[in-house]
């Protein structure tokens, strides 16, 4: 579900983002039964301050999440490997992190920092212009934690309140 631009070559020890790793990581991102599709989904931009995409990465990743971003900033995966790389620690690969503008488009994301958890799996339409059905689903938008908002989202009784409680419950455990 998570896309991205293929590297023309592999990458080098230093480098932070491996696009053929994030393929590969694509199909297998939500584990525990949680489902197949990555179902909470933190969206996220390079343009974030460095210590907020960070605290991001590692906590949704934690939780059984994956983050996206929109595409390649300025079109090219070198600036986004270089902003990657000033959250990432020397030699770290950021795993479930991916590009998929059908996401943002899906869920009509606009603005970032954003948080969704969906009900149950779905497919996202692959053209541009297109809108598939999506499955009921809790969405913040706004400058809060992953934490905060599985926690809103598992309390407010949403649609996609008991899969945010078991993500929330993950990342509580990783965090120990």
């Amino acid at each position: 579900m998570v896309e991205a631009a293929k590297a023309k070559r592999s990458p080098g020890p230093d480098s932070t983002f491996d696009f053929d790793q994030m393929l590969a990581n694509a199909g297998t991102m939500a584990s525990e039964n949680i489902g197949k599709a990555p179902r909470f989904i933190a969206f996220a931009s390079t343009s974030m301050p460095p210590a907020a995409l960070r605290t991001m990465i590692d906590n949704v990743v934690r939780a059984g999440g994956v983050v996206v971003f929109r595409g390649l900033p300025q079109n090219s995966a070198k600036a986004l490997s270089a902003a990657l790389a000033k959250v990432a620690k020397p030699g770290e690969q950021l795993d479930g992190v991916g590009i998929d503008p059908r996401l943002f488009r899906a869920f009509g994301i606009q603005a970032v920092p954003a948080y969704v958890v969906t009900s149950s799996d779905f497919d996202l339409c692959d053209g541009f212009d297109c809108a598939g059905p999506l499955p009921p689903h809790d969405r913040m938008i706004g400058n809060v934690t992953a934490g905060h908002a599985l926690e809103t989202f598992a309390r407010g009784g949403g649609p996609g309140a008991l899969l945010a409680a078991q993500h929330l419950a993950r990342l509580e455990r990783a965090s120990q």
